[in-house]
């Protein structure tokens, strides 16, 4: 080990002059100089390397180094996410995550509308929420937040929205306070949900109308409070501090029924609002009973008994109501006459008097003849061979005036020597017109029916026809 020698020169309290010996002056720490040494005293000094304590601290510098390049060269502050909570007619709320700083201190944190500065976020480490009011109706709006740190300036995400029209009523938020009808309460939640819009026990920032019957708290949140159930309770606090509209359930069911937000005026706390009632959907589904419904376009529909006492004059033709007209009678005992070349009628009486009320309806058989029936099932006429049916064309709409029904009169009785003739309308007594079997007494005529006519002989003037030939008359 090297050891140079020293002199000692000036010696004060904290530094000592040392003369070498080529007269080369250097300061030394007089602390390090041994006890009892004055000016004048030689000293010995040897210099060594310490190799060992140097690693340690240059290991110690880098490791140094490494936490500061992690904790302020790795994470930075990070730009705000910003979304749409709310928007309504006349106003929009806008969230976003707390703000992630890093290492970096916070200057400001600003929104935007519009691209221009709006206004300042209060307590923007707490404050996660904002809502903006004063919009214009149905008009769109671009915003944004623009984040001012010692790291550098951070602006978040463009947000573009439109408010909302009259008749969009979406974006109302309601707050419940203490609504003393509880059915009434449950329409008005009911009636939000057929709108699209939202409901809460508590007052938030999108909150947008305090909806009661009466100031005073609900027993469960006077219960929580630790206050009187007649005392007003905390949300409706909270409701007038923030100025939000306060009205009544009434106010919720107009807006329903009018599909568009109506004026709180006349729904304010303590008036006499107008009246509005929910109706709650029903069930559209009708469950058909009896056997299912054909196609009317696939269907073939078989002959069907004509019930009697219609006054449609056409087989098979639509009534005046919509429903499939009805033929009397007379007229298809008429008409299968007319029809026939050659037939031959028979007369079957079941009984010698009908009842004014009976009617004959017309049946078709397997041969395709038309057979006109009483009620009690007894065949009254039968034609020989099937008619004739005329072919022709005719337009479906056209429609002939009902017959008038006439109740026939009855023939008089004209008393003679003790015996009763009935006498016909001619004057002529009934054993002069037609004379009956001796032991078949005489049959009254029914209602509705006609004699049968005489072969080749017809009352109503109609004549046989042959084969005729189709015209169009549209």
């Amino acid at each position: 080990m090297d050891s140079f020698t020293f002199t000692v020169g000036k010696l004060d309290a904290g530094m000592a002059i040392l003369i070498g010996e080529r007269a080369h002056l250097i300061e030394f720490p007089s602390l390090l100089l041994p006890p009892g040494v004055s000016s004048g005293s030689i000293v010995n000094i040897a210099v060594h390397r310490n190799t060992v304590e140097e690693k340690r601290q240059r290991r110690e510098f880098w490791e140094l180094q490494d936490q500061i390049l992690e904790t302020f060269g790795v994470k930075t502050p990070q730009p705000p996410q910003l979304q749409v909570r709310n928007v309504t007619q006349t106003s929009v709320t806008l969230e976003w995550p707390p703000i992630q700083l890093a290492t970096a201190g916070l200057r400001s944190l600003d929104i935007y509308r519009n691209q221009q500065r709006l206004a300042p976020i209060p307590f923007p480490l707490q404050n996660t929420s904002t809502k903006l009011s004063g919009l214009e109706q149905d008009t769109a709006y671009t915003f944004q937040l623009v984040l001012r740190t010692t790291a550098g300036v951070f602006p978040s995400n463009i947000i573009k929205l439109k408010t909302h029209t009259m008749a969009d009523t979406s974006g109302i938020s309601v707050c419940f306070g203490n609504v003393q009808d509880k059915a009434l309460l449950e329409d008005a939640k009911l009636a939000l949900e057929d709108m699209k819009a939202k409901w809460s026990d508590r007052v938030q920032i999108d909150t947008t109308h305090f909806v009661c019957t009466t100031p005073a708290s609900t027993p469960q949140g006077a219960s929580a409070t630790g206050g009187t159930s007649g005392a007003p309770g905390v949300e409706y606090q909270k409701a007038l501090q923030a100025s939000i509209p306060i009205v009544q359930p009434q106010w919720i069911l107009g807006c329903l029924q009018a599909r568009k937000m109506v004026p709180i005026s006349q729904y304010y706390l303590g008036a006499t609002p107008p009246a509005a009632q929910y109706t709650r959907p029903t069930s559209t589904r009708v469950t058909t009973t009896g056997a299912p419904r054909s196609d009317p376009l696939t269907s073939v529909e078989s002959p069907q008994p004509k019930a009697a006492g219609s006054t449609s004059p056409f087989v098979n033709q639509p009534a005046e109501d919509g429903k499939p007209s009805q033929v009397s009678s007379d007229r298809t005992v008429r008409d299968s006459k007319a029809s026939s070349t050659s037939h031959t009628s028979t007369l079957d009486t079941s009984s010698s008097m009908q009842s004014p009320e009976s009617s004959t309806s017309l049946q078709s058989t397997e041969d395709g003849q038309a057979t006109p029936t009483s009620p009690g099932g007894t065949t009254s006429v039968r034609t020989g061979k099937p008619a004739k049916r005329r072919q022709g064309t005719m337009q479906k709409d056209f429609r002939f005036p009902s017959p008038v029904n006439k109740t026939p009169t009855p023939p008089a009785v004209v008393e003679n020597d003790g015996e009763t003739t009935p006498v016909t309308e001619s004057g002529m007594d009934e054993a002069t017109v037609s004379a009956p079997p001796s032991n078949v007494p005489p049959a009254l005529p029914t209602p509705g029916m006609k004699t049968p006519a005489v072969m080749g002989v017809t009352h109503d003037g109609d004549e046989e026809v042959g084969e005729t030939e189709e015209v169009d008359l549209s």
